[in-house]
């Protein structure tokens, strides 16, 4: 039976970001767990569309409505998140 997870990846980083994010570091949201490493400023902000995404949310400007890109909060050295809807199986 296939489930439902939610990846934040790293796809670009410029400057120098306090918590040492780099581009490929993945973090996965399965059911009720968090399995890997985001500062609390990148979360905060990334919070509402993670719960979008993790419950089917559509946002029509994008082409591909399980891909949507969020920018890091520290405009001085952005680090760009690409959130992910994937499924898995157990």
């Amino acid at each position: 039976m296939p489930y439902e997870r939610i990846v934040v990846e790293v796809i670009s980083q410029k400057g120098d970001c306090a918590s040492g994010h780099k581009v490929g570091d993945k973090v996965i949201f399965e059911d009720e767990e968090m399995k890997g490493r985001l500062c609390l400023s990148a979360m905060y902000s990334l919070l509402p569309k993670i719960f979008a995404m993790k419950y089917e949310a559509n946002f029509p400007w994008l082409k591909d409505k399980d891909k949507v890109t969020h920018a890091c909060p520290d405009g001085y050295n952005p680090v760009i998140f690409q959130i992910s809807r994937e499924e898995y199986y157990e």
